[in-house]
């Protein structure tokens, strides 16, 4: 990508960007919620919708010259419900967890149940951890995993704790959780009690469109929420995709299932936010495109024949992982049990081997966030640069030395460099 402008404009911001576009071109990452977007989508990102104000949704904006905005945003919602199979998508949420957050307003009474997975089990922050605003806010009831060694849930527990505390919504979804839901069985619990049942598809949004996982909106679902990164390869923001019949944001309807569409909508704007990000919301509509050719299929499939690959290799070398393996792009690797190192030290070596990858809890962890007892990695950048399961063990070797001082980090990040230079960046190296 060729810069004109911005290295004369500002010679020291753009030696920053050059430093981040060495670092992503000569190593390789495997945090699992990140990826390379397209050059098509960084192009849209970096468009002058940047410059327009759009408070409100298509046909009922508060300001002027909405010709394009309303285009481009009702091409972006198009493109998810077909996409994603819904009646409804609002594409105008900032992240992922203003999106959640969106969702439990429109649905939810200061201080309403939601049951969700625990943070530790494999949840996200934003599905009730004591430290946000949401906690604050609702009550959240946690189930967790019934076997730790094979990653089952246990749908009996969950069952009985949605019967004893009739929660509003019951939340599936999670950011460190290397398995498959139950998603049927999770909607019919939802519907015994009452309740909305909601998922939370971030990390696995991208598999889902490329029909490599299955669809929760297929099952009995109400609502999805996901960024549009991760997985699905797009700009960094986030929708919510729901199931009902969407009606005039500028009335408030009746809190029914049916007007989900349109409590969501409200929700973001004026609840939430103000004006959307055009730019992104551009940016979104291409990746979504993208994710509906069949290049993404046989992209999602791979990082799924990947995830595997790596799971396996890592195993066989003594690598111990919650769960035992993966059926998604994720996995989570217990350091204590396989190095007597914490996760925080496991990042920070193999950082120096070229190799990112974070630091994560395990279930129930005794050890503290910041020094817990695994490091989280995934397969979506390195299957973006066209890696396969070769090279997959390639890597997986690589973990398992340096992170057991077989091998001198510095060492493998020349061979991690060679690696990566015969597959480059999707994104492409920033250039004057």
């Amino acid at each position: 990508m060729r810069y004109r402008v911005l290295p004369e404009c500002d010679p020291e911001v753009f030696e920053i960007l050059q430093g981040e576009s060495k670092r992503q071109n000569e190593g390789l990452e495997l945090v699992p919620s990140e990826n390379y977007a397209s050059p098509a989508v960084l192009e849209a990102l970096g468009t002058l919708m940047t410059n327009k104000y759009s408070e409100g949704t298509p046909g009922r904006r508060y300001y002027g010259g909405q010709m394009y905005t309303d285009r481009i945003e009702s091409l972006a919602i198009e493109r998810a419900k077909r996409l994603f199979n819904c009646d409804h998508a609002t594409v105008q949420p900032l992240s992922g967890a203003a999106s959640n957050l969106a969702v439990y307003s429109a649905w939810l009474e200061l201080g309403d149940t939601v049951l969700a997975m625990d943070l530790s089990h494999g949840g996200h922050l934003t599905h009730g951890a004591p430290v946000t605003f949401a906690a604050k806010a609702y009550n959240f009831i946690r189930y967790k995993m019934k076997d730790v060694e094979t990653g089952e849930i246990d749908y009996g527990q969950l069952e009985a704790l949605a019967i004893e505390h009739r929660p509003k919504i019951v939340l599936a979804g999670f950011s460190s959780y290397p398995r498959q839901l139950d998603y049927a069985r999770i909607a019919g619990i939802a519907e015994k009690v009452g309740a909305m049942a909601m998922a939370d598809m971030a990390h696995i949004a991208g598999l889902i469109a490329g029909k490599a996982l299955p669809n929760p909106l297929e099952h009995g679902f109400h609502v999805m929420t996901t960024t549009t990164h991760k997985t699905l390869r797009g700009p960094r923001g986030a929708m919510a995709l729901s199931k009902g019949k969407p009606g005039n944001p500028l009335r408030a309807p009746e809190k029914t299932l049916e007007n989900l569409p349109t409590l969501i909508d409200r929700a973001v704007f004026p609840g939430m936010q103000g004006g959307p990000h055009m730019n992104k919301i551009m940016a979104i509509a291409v990746a979504l495109q993208e994710a509906s050719t069949p290049e993404f299929q046989q992209y999602t499939a791979q990082i799924l024949k990947n995830a595997k690959a790596l799971a396996h290799r890592l195993m066989e070398r003594g690598g111990k992982l919650i769960t035992n393996g993966t059926d998604n792009h994720m996995m989570v690797l217990e350091t204590m049990q396989s190095f007597n190192r914490n996760g925080q030290e496991i990042q920070e070596v193999l950082e120096k081997a070229g190799i990112t990858l974070n630091k994560n809890v395990t279930p129930d962890d005794p050890l503290p966030p910041f020094k817990p007892s695994g490091v989280r990695l995934g397969t979506p950048s390195v299957t973006s640069r066209g890696m396969m399961e070769p090279e997959m063990q390639q890597i997986a070797d690589w973990i398992m030395d340096v992170a057991g001082g077989k091998a001198e980090p510095e060492a493998v990040r020349e061979e991690v460099r060679a690696l990566c230079l015969t597959h480059p960046s999707p994104s492409g190296l920033v250039e004057p």
